[in-house]
């Protein structure tokens, strides 16, 4: 189990750097306009915004980072703390702003936080 836990936990870090190269690099181009599906106007317009949520995207990636490279309790704390984060911001996205985000960064979340939990 605890194979599984770090391979979801380094998952979800993964999807986050993605993300985080989306919205700090590519906001005004081909990518991270089909991301966001503004147009070329909208898309400059908000690139500071999506720069500043990359940001914090980087923040949880290193945070799950940190968490499989340190040393258990606090490699395995430190998991449950970033992917606790990652499902709240999930939620709170698919709110607020598209509810696909609840399918793709809280759902990956939540099945490695249950994973790192059970795995004990």
């Amino acid at each position: 189990m605890t194979t599984a836990a770090q391979i979801l936990v380094a998952f979800v870090a993964a999807f986050h750097v993605y993300v985080m190269v989306l919205e700090m690099f590519l906001w005004e181009r081909g990518p991270g306009r089909s991301l966001s599906g503004f147009d070329a106007e909208m898309a400059r317009a908000t690139a500071s915004l999506a720069a500043n949520q990359g940001l914090y995207n980087g923040f949880l990636a290193a945070g799950l980072v940190w968490g499989l490279i340190a040393a258990d309790p606090t490699g395995r704390h430190a998991q449950i703390f970033f992917l606790s984060c990652v499902v709240v911001a999930g939620v709170y996205g698919a709110a607020t702003a598209n509810r696909r985000i609840l399918f793709v960064q809280a759902l990956p979340g939540a099945v490695a936080l249950a994973v790192v939990l059970a795995a004990g």
